[in-house]
């Protein structure tokens, strides 16, 4: 039988096994992020990506590389994306 958490009692030392409870179950279903905050915590991932690299649209920087633009336009189409909880990130290029 498995179990949901083991319990140490810090004066005895002992160990123990039980499941949860469901006003337990219930706690951690209620603590879940629910998706449109999935989607805000997904967006100022991105936003903070994008701000990263904003040198590189300034109109004083070295021209932009095409592949900068393509990782940009990438992170832009992130909330395209269907599935909340398995985001495509696209890979930073090196210039």
């Amino acid at each position: 039988m498995s179990y949901d958490v083991g319990e140490v009692n810090v004066q005895t030392g002992e160990f123990t096994k039980r499941n949860y409870t469901q006003a337990e179950k219930d706690a951690i279903e209620a603590s879940k992020p629910t998706t449109d905050e999935k989607w805000i915590i997904i967006r100022s991932k991105r936003d903070a990506l994008l701000h990263e690299t904003d040198w590189a649209s300034l109109a004083d920087s070295p021209a932009i590389s095409d592949a900068m633009k393509t990782y940009r336009q990438d992170l832009r189409d992130i909330p395209s994306q269907s599935d909340v909880d398995n985001i495509t990130w696209p890979s930073k290029p090196s210039a």
